[in-house]
This record gives C-alpha cells, sequence and structure tokens, in this order.
C-alpha cells in the first residue's frame, strides 16, 4: 500500500523494502520536527507546502515547495512539513546505505516533467515489492534527479529570543515581514541591533532577508490560488506590476508564467 491518509499509521524505518513511497491529500496539517533513518524526497505535484529543516551547519533552514520544486532531506536531519491547504503529496524514502550515489546535504531542486513522472510512479509502488523489482526505475531516478538544477532558496531562520514571537506571526501566514524601521517597537531592539542579529545569524542583511521571505511567501500564496492582486497586496508591494518586477527578477518569468511553464 502506498496510498494514505491521515488515519493511517506510518514509519518509513520499520518497513524493510530499500525504497519506500507513499502519496496522500493532505489538507491542514503539521508533520511537527522529527527525524528517520532513510533519507526522503519531498514533492507536491499539486498545492504547496513549506518545509523547516534543522541543519547542523546552518542551523534553522526554511523553504516552500510548490509543484515546481522537490527537497532532498538526508537520513537523521531533524525536519518538519506542513500544509495548510490541501496538497497532493508524495514521499519516497531511501535507504541510502544502498544508494550511495544520492546526495548526503539538503538539496532543493526543480522538478522537470520526467522527474516528475517518476515520483510519482515510485510512490504509488506498494510497500511489499521486491527490491530487486524496483532497481531499473530507482536507478533512473537517481539519474534524473542528481542532473536536476539545484535551487538556493533555502531561507535561515535566526534564532534569537527576541525575534521568536515575530517569527511565529510570519509564520502564520497572516503578517508580513515589515520594512526594518517599523519593526523597532514591535521587537524591542534597535535597528543596529536587528541588523547585527540577521547579519550574525543568517549570514544575510535584514532587507535581503526580507526580500527572499517576500518571495517564498509569494510562491506559497500563488500556488495556493491567490491573485496577483491579493498577493501583491499582502506582501506589502506599492501595485501589482511592482510585484510582477520583482517576481521576475528572482524567477526569471512573471507569475503566470513560472505556474504555468511548471505546472
Amino acid at each position: 500500500m502506498a496510498i494514505i491518509d491521515h488515519t493511517t499509521s506510518f514509519d518509513a524505518d520499520s518497513i524493510p523494502t530499500s525504497v519506500v513511497g507513499i502519496a496522500a491529500d493532505v489538507g491542514q496539517h503539521d508533520s511537527g520536527m522529527h527525524q528517520h533513518r532513510k533519507a526522503q524526497l519531498l514533492y507536491a505535484p499539486r498545492g504547496c507546502m513549506s518545509i523547516t529543516v534543522n541543519d547542523a551547519k546552518s542551523g534553522l533552514l526554511e523553504c516552500v515547495l510548490p509543484p515546481t520544486k522537490a527537497a532532498w532531506i538526508p537520513a537523521g536531519v531533524e525536519h518538519c512539513a506542513k500544509m495548510r491547504n490541501v496538497v497532493a503529496y508524495r514521499s519516497i524514502y531511501f535507504d541510502t546505505e544502498l544508494f550511495t550515489e544520492l546526495p548526503c546535504s539538503l538539496k532543493l531542486v526543480g522538478v522537470n516533467p520526467l522527474l516528475a513522472a517518476l515520483i510519482e510512479r515510485m510512490a504509488m509502488w506498494p510497500w511489499t515489492m521486491p527490491s530487486h523489482q524496483q532497481t531499473k526505475l530507482t536507478a533512473l531516478f537517481i539519474e534524473e534527479f542528481n542532473l536536476a538544477e539545484e535551487l538556493k532558496l533555502l531561507l535561515p531562520i535566526p534564532s534569537d529570543k527576541r525575534l521568536q514571537a515575530w517569527l511565529q506571526r510570519l509564520q502564520s501566514g497572516k503578517y508580513q515581514a515589515e520594512q526594518l524601521n517599523k519593526m523597532v517597537n514591535e521587537i524591542g531592539a534597535s535597528e543596529k541591533t536587528i541588523s547585527r542579529i540577521f547579519s550574525k545569524q543568517t549570514g544575510m542583511s535584514y532587507q535581503a532577508w526580507r526580500q527572499q521571505w517576500r518571495l517564498h511567501s509569494a510562491i506559497e500564496k500563488l500556488a495556493e490560488g491567490a491573485s496577483v492582486s491579493t498577493v501583491a497586496f499582502a506582501l506589502g508591494f506599492a501595485s501589482d506590476s511592482a510585484f510582477i518586477s520583482f517576481f521576475k527578477q528572482h524567477m526569471g518569468s512573471t507569475p503566470s508564467q513560472y505556474f504555468k511553464l511548471h505546472n
């Protein structure tokens, strides 16, 4: 069985098959921070999910996964997946001791039609399928995955206690990251202090971090079906055209072109 719902008890590590796939339509869901011995590929052919990863070197990192992206979570890495609306969820777990060609570090990649088809097929495999029957398709998946474009869209999350309540409000999806001079009263620290925190803990200026956060939020809202006008207003852009220009600068295409090309 590979298709599951919220009532299904599932533990990838307890299944002896070297490649384990699952498929589900998931509504509002928070997996909570967890880890497993198998490595994991996360992908949503419809809808959008957000991923938080506790990386040993970089600390907390966040990304959004519309139908254009997949995330590779190495074995033993703590992570969490969240969905606010119905998502077509696909996840494939690999025993990386048997597949040494797969990466051992966190990776975010673009998903082309062939890779999407391979993920869909593997996610539907019965859990009782013998490993020797998986060999050819798994080899093709590994080749295609290793050739996929790697994306640099992971957002580092600062850990300073003074920012935690503010970060939680941002993660709710109901608030936006304001300009630095508007954060002083909310956080209770000076602009200089806030800037220093972001520079030290994320390696980015606050302005650069804010722009990356706005891009993540835009992708998530658009993937969930929000209009350009709604997203532009929610993220504080002066106009729809200003938002479209911002999106094109970072993603290489307008919002409508981006999702038309990748859906």
